[in-house]
């Protein structure tokens, strides 16, 4: 009534005060993503030095044995233990991983940062290279690029980081294209500020948060990308080990052996899953502080 009353004499009602969002806490989902996540980095640098068994060694005088008390996972199909061999096989799988997925992001982003500053034919030149690049499919520049040099450590982690590069680069360009339009980045110009000091002071710490999704995205590609080349015996090589490899390796034995298989296969599956639950809290956070 008041309201009513209010508006017949011509005067508007009071304006309810906004509501203000608090700030998320971690979800549920974030805390798994990052025990997943934490687990099998531990597992990385510790791993080896805790396995049950030596991961070369034949320990088992039966192949693709089940479960046991002496053999927890089973063992493969030369009766070598499939706890020893995962555990081996997470500092390959997580180690050259991420090697790859820090130089193609920190490549990707610096071009991205000095391409967006310089403007002009650098920022074309850049851009269409990396696009000429990035229409190529990743399977197939892999596999050219193995066919032609062999395979190794060193060139699985250049390959998959050549392969992934582009994509951090348009990324990382579409963020700092819009920041170095801001008033703080044009003062920095005005004062006569060094081209290194804005890109890595007044850039890149206001698109930090979005390059790091995207890093945890990249890094999920580039772990699918190493597997799968592993199990198409193009990856890691014996007698080094990795879980695409692990899997490869006993998928003859899926009928009588099935842990050998689906056991790194699983562990493949749930670091994939850690880092996007991490990524997605990322994002979380950042739409609600927008």
């Amino acid at each position: 009534m008041k309201a009513l009353n209010d508006s017949a004499r011509g005067e508007a009602a009071p304006a309810k005060a906004p509501l203000t969002r608090k700030p998320r806490r971690h979800s549920t989902m974030a805390w798994i993503g990052m025990g997943i996540v934490g687990f099998w980095l531990l597992m990385a640098i510790i791993g080896p030095s805790i396995s049950p068994y030596d991961a070369t060694a034949i320990v088992d005088t039966d192949v693709f044995s089940g479960m046991s008390h002496k053999f927890l996972l089973g063992s493969d199909y030369l009766g070598r233990d499939m706890v020893s061999r995962i555990l081996f096989g997470t500092r390959a799988t997580i180690g050259l991983a991420l090697a790859a997925t820090l130089l193609a992001s920190i490549t990707g982003t610096a071009l991205a940062l000095f391409a967006a500053f310089s403007g002009g034919w650098r920022d074309a030149l850049i851009s269409r290279a990396l696009d000429a690049l990035i229409s190529i499919p990743s399977k197939m520049f892999a596999l050219m690029m193995v066919a032609t040099f062999g395979s190794s450590m060193g060139l699985l982690v250049v390959t998959a980081a050549i392969t992934y590069m582009p994509g951090a680069y348009r990324i990382a360009r579409s963020l700092a294209v819009n920041v170095q339009a801001m008033e703080y980045v044009q003062a920095a110009r005005a004062r006569g500020e060094g081209v290194w000091y804005i890109m890595t002071v007044e850039m890149l710490p206001n698109m930090i948060r979005p390059v790091l999704a995207d890093f945890g995205l990249r890094f999920v590609y580039v772990v699918l990308l190493l597997s799968g080349l592993s199990f198409l015996s193009l990856g890691v090589q014996p007698p080094d080990a990795d879980w695409g490899s692990l899997v490869r390796e006993n998928i003859s034995g899926l009928g009588e052996g099935a842990l050998a298989v689906i056991m790194p296969a699983l562990a493949i599956a749930s670091l994939t899953i850690g880092v996007n639950l991490l990524i997605d809290n990322l994002r979380g956070k950042r739409a609600a502080k927008e």
